[in-house]
């Protein structure tokens, strides 16, 4: 998904594994930059896989069979029981294990270690209650279905109780608009270049997922079916445009599967979706241009 233009000033920085920028009028002030980043740091700290000192982690690694709920828990495994519905359990949090077990671990070894397996039931496996996070064995969460929506959503809503007017915040596929319209390229997956169509998001979320953005080895990549922990292999890449940046990443999500359609649907969001073959789809009334 191409870059929108700036808005007036421009905050580029790294965080969670990615490329951030968030544009506004004016420069973001100390005050502003420093509360995003502690937030962001908050974030990746509860929810990391990747780091060792995460609660994550630590239930990973049977450290703790229970942590201190985080704050987004809740919204998050909320959101997570409508995907698994939806696509009849191929999106799963629990995912974790499956990822690491074909290369895409805390190390990034980006080297199998075993055959696909699929993920546990996460419902009989993770619980939330009474401010507790819980396993009930060692498993690792993933929250990379939605995690990174929600986090863009989160650094929105603070740099909005700071700053006035527009604001834009992009974290490298997931973006969210506050004010004036952007206009968006939807970037093909094989070729950067190029666009497969444009669309205007105003006031919404618009969340990329393509399985060449984290792929490795011999057809792997980071888009797996939970039911078998095998990669997805009828869809390279998809977009979806709703109200929030959690719902359109978890939205892009879902798109590789059955069911996303649908879910989309009961949220009055649009979406577009490309086939490894080329062949693009996408939703009844979709506000933008696909090139197809």
């Amino acid at each position: 998904m191409a870059t929108p233009t700036a808005t007036g000033s421009t905050w580029a920085f790294d965080a969670i594994g990615t490329s951030w920028a968030i544009d506004t009028a004016e420069p973001l002030s100390s005050v502003v930059r420093d509360a995003v980043s502690a937030l962001v740091e908050r974030f990746d700290r509860e929810w990391s896989r990747f780091r060792d000192d995460s609660m994550i982690t630590a239930l990973a690694q049977g450290r703790a069979a229970s942590v201190p709920a985080p704050a987004d828990a809740d919204a998050m495994l909320s959101l997570y029981d409508e995907l698994d519905r939806a696509t009849v359990g191929a999106v799963n949090p629990l995912v974790g294990d499956a990822l690491a077990r074909l290369g895409y671990d805390a190390r990034l070894s980006l080297a199998p270690s075993g055959v696909p397996e699929p993920s546990p039931a996460w419902r009989e496996t993770v619980s939330l209650r009474e401010g507790r996070l819980s396993v009930s064995t060692p498993s690792t969460i993933d929250v990379g279905a939605l995690g990174k929506g929600r986090l863009v959503d989160l650094v929105l809503d603070t740099v909005r109780t700071h700053v006035d007017g527009d604001v834009v915040v992009d974290a490298s596929g997931d973006l969210a608009t506050r004010g004036t319209p952007v206009r968006v390229g939807l970037e093909h997956p094989y070729d950067p270049t190029l666009a497969i169509g444009v669309l205007t998001v105003a006031d919404a979320a618009l969340c990329a997922s393509a399985i060449n953005r984290r792929a490795w080895g011999d057809g792997l990549h980071h888009v797996l079916d939970a039911r078998t922990g095998v990669p997805v292999r009828a869809f390279a890449a998809t977009w979806a445009l709703a109200d929030t940046a959690m719902r359109a990443d978890a939205l892009a999500t879902a798109l590789f599967f059955d069911g996303g359609p649908e879910l989309a649907a009961s949220w009055n969001a649009h979406w577009v979706r490309m086939r490894t073959d080329g062949r693009a789809e996408w939703s009844h009334g979709f506000p933008g241009e696909v090139f197809s």
